[in-house]
This record gives C-alpha cells, structure tokens and sequence, in this order.
C-alpha cells in the first residue's frame, strides 16, 4: 500500500475524487463508499477523512465538480434570442449532459447532506442559475432583478424535477425530455407575460 508521503495532499485528494467519479459513472451513489476508494487508490479509509472529513463531504465536492462540468458544458450556450428559444437552447445543453452522465448526475439529484450547501457549493448553484437568468433577462425592466431571480429559480426546480423523473425511469421507456421541457418552458412564459400584461395595466 503506497504511503502517504507519496503524494501531495492536492495529488491525492485529485486521486480520491476521479476514483468516486468512476464508481459514480457505474454505480451512481450507492458505488460510492470510503474503503473501496480507498482501495481503489492504494490509502486507508482513514487517509480520505483526513482530507475529507466524511463520505458525504467527500460525495459534497464531486457533486461540485459535476455542477462546474455541467457550466462548463452550458456557458457557452447562445443565449442571444428570445426568453423561450434562449430557454430551449440551454434545456438542450442540460439535457445533452445529464443523458451523457446519468449516474452521475444522479448523485447531484440524490445525495443530501445533512447540514446542508455549504456556501461554496450553493455559489456553484448560482453561476447556473445566472445562465437561466440571463436566458429570460428580456422579459423584465431594470430594477426587477429580485423577481427575475425568483423565476429563473422556479424554472430551474422545474426542469430539475423532469431530468429526475426521466432518470428514474428504465432507460428504453424514458419519454423525451425535450417534450416536457417545451411544454413547460411554452405554459410558464405565456403565464408569466399575461400576469406581468395584467399587472401594467
């Protein structure tokens, strides 16, 4: 078994998380325990609490890395036309990566920690959601930032409650997402634009 020593505290905790990403990428969350990474890297268990702290820290910081590939995969996204043409084109990158990594998305969708996000996980949540908001930015005025916010977060929940649904179907009877996702991207701007015409008058 390699001592510690062998490699620098970044190196092995690099080491530690690819391993929980290649048993998350087979097995989803339930392949993820401290002694078969451990194994897997050639450490005790106990070497990944020391960097770590706990399994569901660990898990913690590979669902943070999963949101950073997820905004990597997205930020890119042409987000330069109308809020519902702007919305489909990122639902597209969303579901392009989710469908590529299910089991590893599912681990973002299962795992809750039991004291919570912490701030530096909760601040990769908002570089995504930035992306939604930037997506409907036309449909508010200067100075509507709060409720700009506001929807860009009830239609995140929304699309994240479909991409799960879909998940936890077997993969040869999953309806297309990119159905549901229409529908529901189609349904909350047309309620959003009559309630905001409503309230101007």
């Amino acid at each position: 078994m390699a001592r510690r020593s062998d490699h620098s505290r970044e190196e092995l905790t690099r080491l530690v998380l690819d391993s929980a990403r290649r048993f998350a990428e087979a097995e989803g969350l339930a392949g993820i325990g401290a002694r078969r990474i451990a194994r897997d890297v050639g450490y005790t268990p106990g070497t990944i609490y020391n960097l770590f702290g706990n399994l569901d820290d660990l898990i913690l910081h590979l669902r943070g890395e999963v949101l950073d590939d997820l905004y990597g995969h997205s930020k890119d996204t042409p987000l330069d036309a109308g809020p519902e043409e702007n919305l489909r084109r990122l639902a597209a990158a969303y579901t392009g990566f989710v469908m590529r990594h299910p089991r590893l998305w599912g681990v973002v969708l299962e795992h809750q920690p039991p004291g919570g996000a912490p701030d530096w996980y909760e601040e990769k949540v908002r570089r995504l959601m930035a992306l939604t908001e930037r997506a409907i930015a036309p449909l508010f005025r200067p100075g509507e930032a709060a409720a700009r916010l506001h929807h860009a977060r009830v239609l995140w929940a929304c699309y994240h409650g479909i991409v799960a649904l879909q998940l936890a179907q077997p993969a040869g009877s999953r309806a297309a997402a990119g159905s549901l996702t229409d529908s529901l991207i189609e349904n909350y701007l047309y309620a959003l634009a009559h309630r905001r015409e409503g309230q101007s008058r």
